[in-house]
C-alpha cells in the first residue's frame, strides 16, 4: 500500500513547496523520506533534470502521493514551447513554469490543453536586482512596476499563475487580472537565514501575508541538521488560512 493510499502522504497545508535542489534523484528521494508527511508539495528544477528529475517527479507523485512543481522556466519560439509542454503534460505534473512573455505563455497553454497541469509565468527572477536588469538591457523603471506589468500581460495570455518575489506579491494580488490566479513566491528565507544568491526576499509568514498562495523554500530546509523540523517550523510560522 502506498503512502497516498494510506492517506498520510499529503498534509493539510500545502502552501509550503520544498525545492529539491540537491545533486540527483536519489538525494531527492532521501530528503523526501526525511520530510515524510510534513511536506506534500515538491519543486523539481532545471538543475535536477539531468540527475533524474522526471523519474523523481514520477516516483514522488505516483508512489508517494506528492504534488509536483516542475520549474523549467521554458523560453523559446512558440512551436517549441508548445511541443515541450505537451510532452511534459504526460508526466502528471501539477505546476510548470515558463517565462512570462505572452507568446511563450500562449504556446504553453496550447501545449497543456487537455491536462490539469497549471502554467506559471516567471516575471523577474528573485536573484536579480535593478543593476542586473540594466546589464541585460531590460526596460528602465522600478522592478515592482516591471513585475506587475509582466504579471498582467501573462495573465492576459492565459497564465494560471505567476512566479514573483514576495516583495511584489501584494502588488500582483491587487491586479484585477489576478482574481482566481496563483501567486508562487521563491526567495523565501526564515528570519536569520542566509540570503544566499537571492536578492529580493521575505520571511515565509511575510510572503503569505502579502498574498502568496505558495512559498518555495530550499536551502533553509535541506541544509538544516533536521530538515523535517525546519519544515515544520516554517509551517507553524504561517498565518492561519
Amino acid at each position: 500500500m502506498t503512502d497516498a493510499q494510506q492517506g498520510t502522504a499529503r498534509p493539510g497545508d500545502e502552501r509550503l513547496i520544498v525545492a529539491l535542489d540537491v545533486d540527483n534523484a536519489l538525494a531527492g528521494l532521501e530528503l523526501a523520506r526525511k520530510l515524510g508527511d510534513a511536506v506534500g508539495f515538491y519543486k523539481i528544477g532545471l538543475g535536477m533534470l539531468t540527475g533524474g528529475g522526471l523519474a523523481l517527479a514520477n516516483e514522488l507523485k505516483g508512489e508517494h502521493g506528492k504534488r509536483i512543481f516542475l520549474d523549467m522556466k521554458l523560453f523559446d519560439i512558440g512551436a517549441t514551447v508548445e511541443a515541450a509542454v505537451r510532452g511534459l503534460a504526460q508526466f502528471d505534473i501539477d505546476l510548470l513554469t515558463v517565462h512570462g512573455d505572452p507568446h511563450v505563455v500562449e504556446a504553453a497553454r496550447r501545449g497543456a490543453r487537455g491536462s490539469e497541469m497549471k502554467i506559471l509565468a516567471v516575471t523577474v527572477l528573485t536573484s536579480l536586482d535593478r543593476a542586473d536588469l540594466d546589464a541585460a538591457m531590460i526596460a528602465p523603471g522600478a522592478i515592482e512596476d516591471i513585475v506587475a506589468m509582466r504579471a498582467a500581460r501573462a495573465f492576459g495570455a492565459g497564465a494560471d499563475g505567476i512566479i514573483a518575489s514576495p516583495n511584489e506579491a501584494a502588488r500582483i494580488r491587487a491586479l484585477p487580472e489576478a482574481e482566481g490566479k496563483l501567486i508562487v513566491t521563491p526567495g523565501i528565507r526564515p528570519a536569520g537565514s542566509d540570503a544566499g544568491d537571492q536578492k529580493r526576499i521575505a520571511t515565509p509568514e511575510g510572503a503569505i501575508a502579502a498574498g502568496a498562495d505558495h512559498i518555495v523554500v530550499g536551502r533553509p530546509i535541506w541544509k538544516a541538521s533536521d530538515p523535517r523540523e525546519a519544515a515544520q517550523a516554517i509551517l507553524k510560522s504561517l498565518p492561519a488560512r
